[in-house]
């Protein structure tokens, strides 16, 4: 690399990768200092200066002016220092050039080693700070293969991620070439470049998912207030709409479904269950608790937990307990509170709840009368 060649590296890197030449200049100048001095075994202060037009090297001793010279590589005398330059001074530096006869060829390679170590930091930068701003966002990716301990490699276009086994869903092949999206968890800067983890289980996935897929969550109209998912087989989510003319749960639907399938379909099969949020935790719980109707909701808040005791139909006791427990425990992580639950004649042999309180009925005109089976 000759001293065009160098200057016009430095203007294609500036061009192209936005690496200011100066940081450039001043990089191959510091390895050049080592190179000398390495090279030529010099106890001398050296300099090594680039001109920033040319290209051209030039090596200096540095010296600083004394009245007494004990060392002759550190130092001169004030009347050799004038001979140079006129308006020197004591205490001033003075740069006497000491090029070696044979530095070009030193001074080519090492510029060369720079100019290439600095652009693969531009590049591992460039992807990094392209990345990192996608930490909490989703991507599409295309499986590359399966390496290590299970993990896939996904292809994000420019740049590969990571998905470790603890973030793949359970019930999922990954296959080469498949085309899926992935939440992004965590971008990190290394020696070697970027490092992305990416995940399929994570509940934000799903909420990502539905921005993508919902113009009222996107734009802030219909606001996703909770999310509790057992990824690959159900996911619950909260939604409250801020206008009172946007049907929460049905913008998420969409006509005849056809937003929620999107994502259905994207998560291979997975269970949605949208309901619509609410300050009061009878109305809350009983949403949370779909599909399964709820007759009576009674809260008890003390300084330990929120507890709630749920009655519902004979005939509905384990669909609301759900698969292994399943409906109830995503029911408890979404509203935050523990929900235990009995069947209505359960409830009235045990006194598990006051049914003479007309507030617990979640549907007073239905469940709660004058003359009613429950006093």
């Amino acid at each position: 690399m000759d001293s065009a060649e160098l200057i016009g590296a430095l203007n294609d890197l500036e061009k192209e990768k936005g690496i200011d030449k100066e940081i450039i200049f001043e990089a191959i100048e510091n390895s050049l200092i080592s190179a000398c001095k390495k090279n030529f075994g010099t106890s001398q202060n050296i300099k090594v200066d680039i001109n920033r037009e040319t290209g051209d090297v030039k090596v200096y001793a540095q010296k600083e002016i004394v009245e007494d010279v004990y060392d002759a590589f550190l130092e001169i005398s004030l009347e050799d220092a004038r001979e140079i330059n006129p308006t020197y001074e004591y205490g001033d530096i003075v740069d006497i050039e000491v090029t070696p006869k044979n530095f070009g060829r030193i001074s080519a390679q090492t510029a060369k080693q720079v100019v290439v170590q600095k652009f693969r930091e531009a590049e591992r930068e460039k992807l990094y700070n392209e990345y990192v701003t996608k930490e909490r966002e989703i991507d599409t990716g295309i499986v590359q293969r399966v390496e290590g301990k299970r993990n896939v490699i996904i292809s994000l276009g420019k740049i590969d991620a990571v998905l470790p086994f603890n973030e793949q869903i359970a019930t999922e092949e990954y296959k080469f070439d498949d085309r899926i999206k992935v939440y992004i968890l965590e971008v990190k800067q290394t020696t070697k470049g970027p490092q992305i983890t990416v995940s399929r289980t994570h509940y934000e996935l799903v909420k990502r998912l539905f921005e993508l897929e919902v113009p009222e969550i996107f734009d802030g109209t219909v606001e996703i207030k909770n999310i509790s998912r057992e990824a690959g087989s159900r996911t619950k989510m909260a939604v409250y709409s801020k206008n009172p003319n946007v049907d929460a749960v049905g913008s998420c639907v969409g006509p005849n479904g056809s937003r929620v399938n999107v994502i259905v379909n994207e998560l291979k099969g997975e269970k949605i269950d949208i309901i619509n949020w609410s300050e009061d935790p009878k109305k809350f719980i009983s949403e949370a608790l779909n599909p399964s109707e709820v007759i009576a909701v009674e809260i008890n808040k003390s300084e330990n937990e929120c507890g709630a005791k749920v009655v519902v139909p004979d005939n509905q006791l384990s669909l609301a307990i759900g698969k292994e427990g399943q409906n109830v425990r995503l029911a408890a992580r979404l509203t935050g509170w523990k929900i235990d639950i009995k069947s209505e004649s359960q409830a009235k042999l045990t006194n598990f709840v006051d049914f003479s309180n007309e507030e617990i009925f979640v549907n007073k005109s239905e469940y709660f009368e004058e003359e009613t089976d429950f006093e």
